[in-house]
Protein backbone atom coordinates (compact mmCIF):
# COMPACT_ATOMS: atom_id res chain seq x y z
CA UNK A 1 0.00 0.00 0.00
CA UNK A 2 1.56 3.21 -1.24
CA UNK A 3 1.83 6.60 1.03
CA UNK A 4 -0.88 7.86 -0.15
CA UNK A 5 -3.48 5.48 0.30
CA UNK A 6 -2.23 4.70 4.01
CA UNK A 7 -2.83 8.45 4.57
CA UNK A 8 -6.63 8.22 3.14
CA UNK A 9 -6.93 5.42 5.17
CA UNK A 10 -6.36 7.18 8.04
CA UNK A 11 -8.42 9.61 7.42
CA UNK A 12 -11.35 7.42 7.49
CA UNK A 13 -10.39 5.96 10.54
CA UNK A 14 -10.02 9.62 12.31
CA UNK A 15 -13.27 10.77 10.53
CA UNK A 16 -15.32 7.49 11.62
CA UNK A 17 -13.81 7.96 15.20
CA UNK A 18 -14.96 10.99 15.56
CA UNK A 19 -18.54 10.48 14.23
CA UNK A 20 -18.82 7.49 17.05
CA UNK A 21 -17.17 9.68 19.67
CA UNK A 22 -19.97 12.90 18.86
CA UNK A 23 -22.41 9.95 18.71
CA UNK A 24 -21.26 9.13 22.31
CA UNK A 25 -21.21 12.80 23.34
CA UNK A 26 -24.76 13.34 22.01
CA UNK A 27 -26.11 10.17 23.46
CA UNK A 28 -24.72 11.03 26.84
CA UNK A 29 -26.07 14.03 26.87
CA UNK A 30 -29.91 13.44 26.38
CA UNK A 31 -32.67 14.41 28.81
CA UNK A 32 -34.25 12.54 30.50
CA UNK A 33 -37.67 13.36 28.42
CA UNK A 34 -35.44 12.29 25.28
CA UNK A 35 -34.53 9.24 26.67
CA UNK A 36 -37.40 8.47 27.81
CA UNK A 37 -39.42 8.79 24.85
CA UNK A 38 -36.97 7.12 22.68
CA UNK A 39 -37.38 4.20 25.10
CA UNK A 40 -41.12 4.40 24.44
CA UNK A 41 -40.83 4.01 20.42
CA UNK A 42 -38.82 1.18 20.95
CA UNK A 43 -41.79 -0.44 23.13
CA UNK A 44 -44.36 0.65 20.25
CA UNK A 45 -41.90 -1.15 17.77
CA UNK A 46 -41.85 -4.10 20.46
CA UNK A 47 -37.91 -3.33 20.30
CA UNK A 48 -38.20 -4.27 24.12
CA UNK A 49 -34.78 -5.44 24.54
CA UNK A 50 -33.64 -2.11 23.66
CA UNK A 51 -35.94 -0.16 25.08
CA UNK A 52 -35.23 -1.96 28.54
CA UNK A 53 -31.32 -0.65 28.03
CA UNK A 54 -32.73 3.07 27.54
CA UNK A 55 -35.11 3.02 30.69
CA UNK A 56 -32.04 1.23 32.54
CA UNK A 57 -29.89 4.43 31.46
CA UNK A 58 -32.20 7.09 32.37
CA UNK A 59 -32.54 5.53 35.72
CA UNK A 60 -28.82 5.56 35.99
CA UNK A 61 -28.23 9.12 34.88
CA UNK A 62 -31.51 10.72 36.56
CA UNK A 63 -32.20 8.31 39.02
CA UNK A 64 -34.87 10.85 41.01
CA UNK A 65 -38.17 11.88 39.33
CA UNK A 66 -41.13 11.28 37.84
CA UNK A 67 -39.16 9.75 34.27
CA UNK A 68 -37.12 7.16 36.44
CA UNK A 69 -40.05 6.06 38.36
CA UNK A 70 -41.97 5.30 35.34
CA UNK A 71 -38.81 3.74 33.47
CA UNK A 72 -39.13 1.48 36.18
CA UNK A 73 -43.01 0.49 35.92
CA UNK A 74 -42.14 0.54 32.06
CA UNK A 75 -39.08 -2.26 32.22
CA UNK A 76 -41.41 -4.39 34.17
CA UNK A 77 -43.96 -4.60 31.20
CA UNK A 78 -41.16 -4.74 28.80
CA UNK A 79 -39.69 -7.78 30.93
CA UNK A 80 -43.61 -9.36 30.86
CA UNK A 81 -43.92 -8.52 27.14
CA UNK A 82 -40.55 -10.89 26.59
CA UNK A 83 -42.36 -13.48 28.92
CA UNK A 84 -39.29 -13.37 31.37
CA UNK A 85 -41.61 -13.98 34.19
CA UNK A 86 -38.85 -14.09 36.69
CA UNK A 87 -37.20 -10.83 35.85
CA UNK A 88 -40.64 -8.92 35.33
CA UNK A 89 -41.38 -9.84 38.75
CA UNK A 90 -37.99 -8.95 40.21
CA UNK A 91 -38.91 -5.70 38.37
CA UNK A 92 -42.38 -4.96 40.22
CA UNK A 93 -40.71 -6.18 43.77
CA UNK A 94 -38.54 -3.54 43.32
CA UNK A 95 -41.22 -0.80 42.38
CA UNK A 96 -43.05 -1.76 45.08
CA UNK A 97 -39.90 -1.82 47.75
CA UNK A 98 -38.92 1.93 46.52
CA UNK A 99 -42.33 3.28 46.22
CA UNK A 100 -44.78 1.83 48.15
CA UNK A 101 -47.33 4.85 48.74
CA UNK A 102 -46.78 6.06 44.85
CA UNK A 103 -49.92 6.58 42.97
CA UNK A 104 -48.85 3.73 40.27
CA UNK A 105 -48.25 1.16 42.84
CA UNK A 106 -51.45 -0.66 42.30
CA UNK A 107 -49.98 -0.92 38.81
CA UNK A 108 -46.76 -2.57 40.25
CA UNK A 109 -48.68 -5.22 41.72
CA UNK A 110 -50.85 -5.85 38.60
CA UNK A 111 -48.53 -6.40 36.66
CA UNK A 112 -46.68 -8.54 39.07
CA UNK A 113 -49.84 -10.81 39.26
CA UNK A 114 -50.37 -10.67 34.90
CA UNK A 115 -46.44 -11.37 34.96
CA UNK A 116 -46.92 -15.09 36.52
CA UNK A 117 -50.35 -15.11 35.09
CA UNK A 118 -50.94 -18.57 33.37
CA UNK A 119 -53.91 -18.87 30.79
CA UNK A 120 -53.23 -22.75 30.92
CA UNK A 121 -53.18 -23.04 34.84
CA UNK A 122 -56.77 -24.98 34.24
CA UNK A 123 -54.86 -27.43 32.37
CA UNK A 124 -51.86 -27.83 34.52
CA UNK A 125 -52.78 -31.44 35.11
CA UNK A 126 -53.80 -32.79 31.77
CA UNK A 127 -51.03 -33.38 30.68
CA UNK A 128 -50.34 -37.62 30.52
CA UNK A 129 -47.42 -39.61 31.37
CA UNK A 130 -46.69 -37.07 34.33
CA UNK A 131 -45.53 -37.44 37.52
CA UNK A 132 -48.16 -34.89 38.92
CA UNK A 133 -46.37 -34.86 42.57
CA UNK A 134 -43.62 -33.36 40.53
CA UNK A 135 -45.32 -30.17 39.32
CA UNK A 136 -45.22 -26.48 41.34
CA UNK A 137 -47.63 -23.95 40.76
CA UNK A 138 -45.87 -21.80 42.67
CA UNK A 139 -45.91 -19.30 40.14
CA UNK A 140 -49.77 -19.37 39.83
CA UNK A 141 -49.85 -18.71 43.63
CA UNK A 142 -47.80 -15.71 43.13
CA UNK A 143 -49.88 -14.35 40.50
CA UNK A 144 -53.00 -14.98 43.17
CA UNK A 145 -51.53 -13.45 46.05
CA UNK A 146 -50.43 -10.19 43.95
CA UNK A 147 -53.99 -9.50 42.50
CA UNK A 148 -54.94 -10.35 46.25
CA UNK A 149 -52.65 -7.53 47.35
CA UNK A 150 -53.98 -5.23 44.70
CA UNK A 151 -57.84 -6.32 45.66
CA UNK A 152 -57.39 -5.75 49.05
CA UNK A 153 -55.15 -2.81 49.07
CA UNK A 154 -57.07 -0.73 46.18
CA UNK A 155 -60.49 -1.63 45.76
CA UNK A 156 -61.10 1.20 43.55
CA UNK A 157 -57.84 0.73 41.74
CA UNK A 158 -59.02 0.17 37.87
CA UNK A 159 -57.52 -3.17 37.82
CA UNK A 160 -59.37 -4.39 40.41
CA UNK A 161 -62.09 -5.57 38.77
CA UNK A 162 -59.75 -7.94 36.14
CA UNK A 163 -57.76 -8.81 38.86
CA UNK A 164 -60.80 -9.75 41.52
CA UNK A 165 -61.41 -12.01 37.52
CA UNK A 166 -58.31 -13.72 37.34
CA UNK A 167 -58.30 -14.67 41.17
CA UNK A 168 -61.18 -16.64 40.78
CA UNK A 169 -59.46 -18.63 37.43
CA UNK A 170 -56.27 -19.01 39.25
CA UNK A 171 -58.29 -20.54 42.66
CA UNK A 172 -59.78 -22.73 40.28
CA UNK A 173 -56.77 -24.06 38.77
CA UNK A 174 -55.01 -24.28 41.91
CA UNK A 175 -58.15 -26.54 42.94
CA UNK A 176 -57.47 -28.08 39.96
CA UNK A 177 -54.61 -29.06 40.95
CA UNK A 178 -54.61 -30.60 44.22
CA UNK A 179 -57.44 -32.91 42.63
CA UNK A 180 -55.21 -34.31 39.88
CA UNK A 181 -52.87 -34.64 42.06
CA UNK A 182 -55.28 -37.12 44.18
CA UNK A 183 -56.28 -38.56 41.70
CA UNK A 184 -52.47 -39.37 40.62
CA UNK A 185 -52.37 -40.90 44.81
CA UNK A 186 -55.56 -42.77 44.03
CA UNK A 187 -54.48 -44.33 41.27
CA UNK A 188 -51.41 -45.40 42.98
CA UNK A 189 -53.77 -46.56 45.79
CA UNK A 190 -51.67 -44.08 47.88
CA UNK A 191 -54.97 -43.25 49.86
CA UNK A 192 -54.01 -41.28 52.49
CA UNK A 193 -51.91 -38.94 50.06
CA UNK A 194 -54.67 -38.31 48.27
CA UNK A 195 -56.91 -37.85 51.30
CA UNK A 196 -54.84 -35.17 52.07
CA UNK A 197 -54.63 -33.81 48.62
CA UNK A 198 -59.09 -33.90 48.67
CA UNK A 199 -58.48 -32.45 52.26
CA UNK A 200 -56.83 -29.36 51.10
CA UNK A 201 -59.33 -28.50 49.02
CA UNK A 202 -61.66 -28.84 51.07
CA UNK A 203 -60.03 -25.98 53.57
CA UNK A 204 -58.76 -23.64 51.07
CA UNK A 205 -60.48 -23.82 48.33
CA UNK A 206 -64.60 -24.31 49.45
CA UNK A 207 -65.81 -22.56 46.61
CA UNK A 208 -64.42 -24.22 43.65
CA UNK A 209 -65.84 -26.71 41.28
CA UNK A 210 -63.20 -28.86 42.63
CA UNK A 211 -64.59 -29.74 45.78
CA UNK A 212 -67.27 -31.92 44.63
CA UNK A 213 -64.64 -34.57 43.31
CA UNK A 214 -62.60 -33.96 46.39
CA UNK A 215 -65.11 -35.05 48.23
CA UNK A 216 -66.05 -37.81 46.16
CA UNK A 217 -62.36 -39.08 46.60
CA UNK A 218 -62.02 -39.01 50.09
CA UNK A 219 -65.36 -41.58 49.67
CA UNK A 220 -63.51 -44.14 47.59
CA UNK A 221 -60.04 -43.66 49.91
CA UNK A 222 -61.93 -44.32 53.01
CA UNK A 223 -63.61 -46.89 51.58
CA UNK A 224 -60.20 -48.49 49.77
CA UNK A 225 -58.91 -48.44 53.33
CA UNK A 226 -62.02 -49.96 55.39
CA UNK A 227 -62.61 -46.83 57.48
CA UNK A 228 -66.20 -47.08 57.16
CA UNK A 229 -67.33 -44.62 59.43
CA UNK A 230 -65.19 -41.49 57.54
CA UNK A 231 -66.19 -42.87 54.46
CA UNK A 232 -69.57 -42.34 55.52
CA UNK A 233 -69.26 -39.08 57.04
CA UNK A 234 -68.00 -37.66 53.63
CA UNK A 235 -70.09 -39.51 51.86
CA UNK A 236 -73.46 -37.71 53.41
CA UNK A 237 -71.74 -34.29 53.27
CA UNK A 238 -71.30 -34.96 49.50
CA UNK A 239 -74.97 -35.82 49.20
CA UNK A 240 -75.62 -32.82 51.09
CA UNK A 241 -73.69 -30.71 48.89
CA UNK A 242 -73.91 -32.13 45.51
CA UNK A 243 -76.92 -33.98 45.38
CA UNK A 244 -77.45 -34.34 41.52
CA UNK A 245 -73.46 -35.28 41.26
CA UNK A 246 -72.86 -36.61 38.29
CA UNK A 247 -70.62 -38.91 40.17
CA UNK A 248 -73.43 -40.73 42.37
CA UNK A 249 -74.95 -41.56 39.25
CA UNK A 250 -73.35 -44.77 39.94
CA UNK A 251 -74.78 -45.68 43.22
CA UNK A 252 -76.88 -48.53 42.67
CA UNK A 253 -73.91 -50.47 42.02
CA UNK A 254 -71.80 -49.20 45.27
CA UNK A 255 -70.40 -46.12 42.90
CA UNK A 256 -68.11 -48.26 40.81
CA UNK A 257 -69.40 -46.28 37.51
CA UNK A 258 -67.53 -43.01 39.00
CA UNK A 259 -63.98 -44.62 37.53
CA UNK A 260 -65.25 -43.92 34.32
CA UNK A 261 -64.64 -40.33 34.98
CA UNK A 262 -61.01 -41.25 34.88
Amino acid sequence: MDMKHSLALILVLLLSGCFLFEKKEEAANLSASKLFSDAMEDMDDKNYEQAIKKFETLEARYPYGRYAEQAQLEVAYAYYKQEDVASATAACDRFIKLHPTHPNVDYAYYMKGLANFNENLGLIASLGGQDMTERDPKQARQSYDAFKELVTRFPNSKYTEDAAARMRFVLNGLANYEVQVARYYMKRKAYVAAVNRAQYVLQNYQKTPATEEALLIMVKAYDAMGVTDLRDDAERVMKQNFPNSKYLSGSADGGKSWWKFW
